[in-house]
């Protein structure tokens, strides 16, 4: 990330800390790269995470990523309308690559939710977004639900890198640690 984009991070983390809770969440756009942008969130319960997503009309590919919880993977799309508390097995494919399976991923509302597990497979799921050219979501037989372009998925996943680790470090307050 430019020194720029991550001085800018730093500076909306503190902003973020030091707001009041709001209705909406705030957002500050970090970097947007071919098909991609990393932004930094604020939520009204005064969480702050960092996301990188495609957007495509309606749909959305999008990893959140803080250095308090696992890292999620969201699917959206305004065509989907999903009851509370359902889950659905899918697999998701990188390019020709052997497909992942997510099991009981969560359905709520318009978006497909699921906590990449931590460790060796988590490293190597992010490396072949990094390195891909398509995602393909798929149903648990793997019948084709949408596919995402992954075009400058590169340089947003270190970006998105970045801006946790500045979380990371600017989460306890003492500039001296």
């Amino acid at each position: 990330m430019a020194l720029r984009g991550l001085a800018g991070a730093v500076m909306v983390a503190g902003l973020f800390l030091a707001l009041p809770a709001a209705a909406e969440p705030q957002s500050e756009r970090i970097l947007t790269h071919k098909n991609w942008m990393v932004e930094i969130v604020g939520f009204d319960d005064g969480s702050i995470s960092c996301v990188a997503q495609v957007v495509d009309g309606g749909n959305t590919f999008s990893i959140w990523a803080d250095p308090w919880n696992a890292v999620k993977l969201q699917f959206y799309s305004t065509g989907w309308n999903f009851s509370e508390g359902g889950a659905a097995d899918l697999q998701v494919q990188v390019d020709r690559r052997s497909p992942w399976s997510l099991t009981n991923a969560e359905l709520y509302q318009n978006s497909v939710l699921f906590n990449l597990p931590g460790g060796d497979a988590a490293t190597r799921f992010l490396m072949e977004v990094v390195e891909g050219r398509n995602l393909h979501l798929g149903n648990d037989s793997g019948s084709h639900v949408q596919s995402y372009s992954l075009a400058g998925s590169s340089a947003s996943i270190n970006a998105l890198i970045e801006c946790v680790n500045v979380l990371e470090d600017d989460s306890d307050g003492n500039p001296f640690n």
